[in-house]
């Protein structure tokens, strides 16, 4: 079992920056793939940012690319999201995932039904 705990969100101005950071905690000695996905009001929990174990590997959405960046600290069992530009399109509950990195694939990993453990969430609030 994995528990992810994320920090770090908030309200701000458009064209601000937020770090979200999720800590795992638990059975952190395995190899796991890290993601973010969001869900704004209204709307399907969507994909955002994903990072493999090894950090050489990202992949993002197209509506955050260039404006996002994933990173981990595995030493600290910490990923991290790193959020400029910000739109107020990006206002949303902003979770992060993890599962088995063996498992992931390009496709997999973009994926809700990719990860097998889930955070509470924390709010991320845009204003314009």
């Amino acid at each position: 079992q994995v528990q992810l705990v994320e920090s770090g969100g908030g309200l701000v101005q458009a064209g601000g920056s937020l770090r979200l950071s999720c800590a795992a905690s638990g059975r952190t000695s395995s190899s796991y793939a890290m993601g973010w996905f969001r869900q704004g009001p209204g709307k399907e929990r969507e994909f955002v940012a994903a990072i493999r174990w090894s950090g050489g590997s990202t992949y993002y959405a197209d509506s955050v690319k260039g404006r996002f960046t994933i990173s981990r600290d595995n030493a600290k069992a910490t990923v991290y999201l790193q959020m400029n530009s910000l739109k107020p399109e990006d206002t949303a509950v902003y979770y992060c995932a993890a599962d088995s990195d063996s498992v992931q694939t390009a496709w997999r990993i973009r994926t809700a039904a990719g990860y097998e453990y889930w955070g509470q969430g924390t709010q991320v609030t845009v204003s314009s």
